[in-house]
């Protein structure tokens, strides 16, 4: 395959991807309500479900960051929270992320951020 067609077909998984219904969107299950919520027990597969899509690298569909990194993630914690729950104009772009993630990422910044 050449390089050319390569790029196509990884432009048209990509615009796929970040077209997908709010529904398919990827969940944790329900955390130890005794343990801390850390990135990557917890919040990484959040991000790599709801995210990433637009947040990678290089990002698309207008993306202004990537979001791959524990520090990318943590820089960028008030304005993920915001977004998640805005109503107007939410995130993922598809329509407001379900209840379970957003609690697990509200939890992981009231613990503190944790990596590990």
């Amino acid at each position: 395959m050449n390089f050319k067609k390569f790029m196509y077909l990884f432009a048209m998984l990509l615009v796929f991807n970040c077209s997908k219904n709010s529904d398919d969107t990827v969940s944790q299950p329900d955390p130890d309500p005794n343990a801390k919520v850390t990135y990557d027990a917890n919040v990484k597969v959040v991000i790599a479900g709801n995210c990433l899509q637009c947040h990678g690298s290089p990002t698309a569909n207008g993306a202004p960051f990537s979001l791959l990194t524990y520090i990318q993630v943590k820089d960028k914690i008030e304005a993920i929270l915001s977004r998640i729950n805005s109503s107007s104009s939410p995130m993922p772009p598809t329509g407001q992320m379900i209840p379970k993630n957003i609690d697990i990422i509200q939890q992981w910044k009231d613990d503190g951020l944790l990596e590990k």
